[in-house]
């Protein structure tokens, strides 16, 4: 997630809703490792990755929905010869995204928004989810 925590920042300074993907577990071959993170605003607009492209669709669709129904989701995304046509890492990997919603009323927000402004500056920054 510090790849795009300048960003967040930004997003939270200006009021937006938008969710969160982080990659929190890997499991053999993954493009991505745990910390990688993909996060889309209620415009649509997307930044970051999880996945160097291979399930990035279904994430962003994944951010969509807890967007709208305010719930966090973990997924497992992998490849087996049962689901070789389904969404899958091509790499023969599994991950597991936590998807979680960011919205502009959250008690929580001033908090995140100075995790996310050290994270930009290169500090160590944590935030709970309770």
């Amino acid at each position: 997630m510090l790849d795009i925590a300048e960003e967040l920042h930004r997003w939270v300074e200006q009021g937006r809703d938008f969710a969160v993907a982080t990659v929190v577990a890997v499991g053999g071959s993954a493009p991505r490792q745990p910390g990688a993170a993909l996060a889309v605003d209620a415009d649509g607009t997307a930044i970051g990755s999880v996945s160097g492209g291979c399930v990035e669709g279904a994430v962003y669709e994944l951010c969509q929905q807890v967007l709208e129904d305010g719930r966090p989701v973990l997924e497992t995304f992998g490849y087996s010869d049962e689901d070789a046509f389904a969404v899958g890492l091509t790499c023969g990997g599994v991950i597991d995204i936590l998807v979680a919603p960011v919205r502009a009323d959250d008690a929580a927000r001033p908090v995140l928004a100075a995790a996310l402004a050290a994270a930009s500056r290169g500090e160590a920054a944590a935030v709970p989810r309770i």
